[in-house]
């Protein structure tokens, strides 16, 4: 599987991913469930809507 997330766009996804998902926890909402999506595309390296649309933030093919 490629890669098309780049280094700034993964520190961003999981910083995002982390924030949702201690939201849910101090809410106390299921809603944090949804910050596991942009926390496993940031650790993952991969963007699974990014793929049909041949997307990549890459600069150079890693």
């Amino acid at each position: 599987m490629k890669y098309n997330v780049s280094t700034t766009d993964r520190l961003l996804r999981i910083i995002l991913g982390l924030i949702i998902a201690i939201l849910g926890v101090v809410f106390d909402s299921w809603w944090g469930l949804i910050g596991i999506i942009p926390l496993a595309t940031g650790l993952f390296k991969v963007c699974l809507l990014y793929m049909p649309f041949n997307i990549s933030t890459l600069k150079n093919k890693e």
